[in-house]
């Protein structure tokens, strides 16, 4: 009786890898303006950007001086909630902060 062997190929089938693209950053930026307090602007910068006290402070010091200062480098989607939130807590106190956003 034959015994029965099939035939087999065996073939290695090879995917190419699509590399990835980074999404863009955005930075996120606060601008300065007659009005708005100093200390409005730390607290905006330690409770939605979650930065230290000194870090608020150096940053504040940046908006004031040079009149934009970066808070934060975020994603697309984040950065632009940051900025939405940043907007309403300042017309919620009456102050006129800008707050933007830029690719990097």
């Amino acid at each position: 009786m034959p015994i029965y062997a099939p035939k087999i190929e065996e073939t290695v089938e090879t995917s190419q890898r699509q590399k990835l693209k980074e999404p863009p950053l955005f930075k996120v930026l606060l601008h300065n303006d007659d009005y708005t307090t100093m200390e409005f602007v730390i607290y905006v910068l330690v409770e939605i950007f979650r930065r230290s006290e000194m870090d608020a402070i150096r940053i504040m010091l940046q908006v004031h001086e040079k009149g934009v200062g970066i808070a934060g480098v975020f994603s697309y989607e984040i950065a632009e909630t940051r900025v939405a939130r940043v907007m309403a807590l300042a017309r919620e106190c009456e102050y006129p902060l800008l707050c933007t956003m830029e690719e990097q």
